[in-house]
């Protein structure tokens, strides 16, 4: 390729970097690294193909600035946590919006799968949830507690096991990646069902609102938990199947590290449905105002941080780059 061609065909990339490592604004972390990535690349290119040319030290010196950004330069925030969670995490989210969205279709279709076979089947909700569930549930609605179960144990080991049991979830929901997206894709379908039946139960007994609103003070949070570390195990799955121009290996480990980031996002959800579950869905009889506030609160939160904060600071953060 002629100096003047590579020039044009990349020129636009370069200044949007050297105006990214100019900017008085904090940079994405994984949106540097693949800038830098790709300069590297054309940088190789230019020693084999332009050496002593002009090109040649405009890339070395962008690259050299580059280096510094990442290694030299790099200040660790007082309060990166709270960083983390306010800024760096909600716009690298945003570039994860599909797997996401597909991890919320996946589980839905479940849940109407879950329902309409316990609809039309009698045996499925057993064959789901076993007969020692079922059976009990069925005793604690005759007995007029469809919930009862929620306030059987102590609060404190509760909490606990509730905890424990749901990261054990999230993590399979997420290794399950390993096997490509496929494999985190059967973890959510498995657990759809298992909702679609279980409150299709509840249904069948005509208990659904008594039993609806009490399950779904910690179920919000929970139910989410599936889907979030769900869209981590796509994210690390399609890195697998898609490696697009990057090497299977580099593209593996990137979508690895992408994965593991949004399971860390999930850290505060497993403790909010732990705590919910544990000291609070014990008490099915409170107010109903007060039940549906909790639910309601729940899924806002959810639905907030994952699905419109992440836009909203991409849009912010993508004006100061053209300002």
């Amino acid at each position: 390729m002629r100096e003047a061609a590579f020039v044009k065909q990349n020129k636009e990339k370069w200044i949007a970097f050297e105006r990214a490592l100019d900017a008085n604004v904090k940079i994405n972390p994984d949106h540097l690294s693949d800038l830098y990535i790709h300069l590297t690349n054309d940088l190789s290119y230019a020693q084999t193909y332009y050496a002593n040319s002009n090109t040649l030290k405009y890339l070395n010196s962008l690259a050299s600035q580059a280096h510094q950004k990442i290694y030299v330069n790099k200040k660790e925030s007082k309060n990166s946590i709270v960083e983390f969670f306010k800024t760096d995490f909600p716009l690298f989210f945003s570039g994860y919006q599909k797997e996401f969205l597909y991890a919320i279709l996946a589980f839905f279709v479940a849940i109407f799968i879950g329902t309409i076979s316990t609809l039309y089947d009698d045996s499925f909700v057993r064959l789901i949830l076993g007969d020692y569930y079922v059976n009990m549930t069925l005793e604690n609605i005759a007995n007029g507690n469809p919930t009862a179960i929620y306030q059987d144990s102590g609060q404190g080991g509760m909490f606990l096991g509730i905890t424990i049991n749901n990261i054990r979830v999230g993590m399979m929901c997420f290794a399950f990646g390993l096997l490509t997206s496929i494999g985190s894709l059967y973890i959510i379908f498995n657990n759809g069902i298992m909702v679609g039946a279980f409150f299709t139960m509840f249904y069948r007994e005509g208990v659904t609102i008594e039993a609806w609103r009490v399950i779904m003070l910690h179920g919000t949070v929970e139910l989410s938990i599936i889907v979030v570390c769900g869209a981590a195990g796509i994210i690390l799955g399609n890195g697998i199947l898609f490696p697009g121009t990057y090497q299977r290996k580099y593209s593996f480990v990137k979508s690895a590290k992408a994965g593991l980031k949004v399971m860390v996002s999930t850290i505060p959800l497993f403790i909010l449905a732990g705590f919910i579950e544990g000291f609070i869905t014990r008490y099915a009889f409170m107010p109903a105002l007060l039940n549906w506030i909790i639910v309601l609160a729940s899924a806002a939160l959810i639905i907030w941080y994952y699905g419109i904060y992440p836009r909203i600071v991409k849009n912010r953060h993508e004006q100061l780059y053209r300002a």
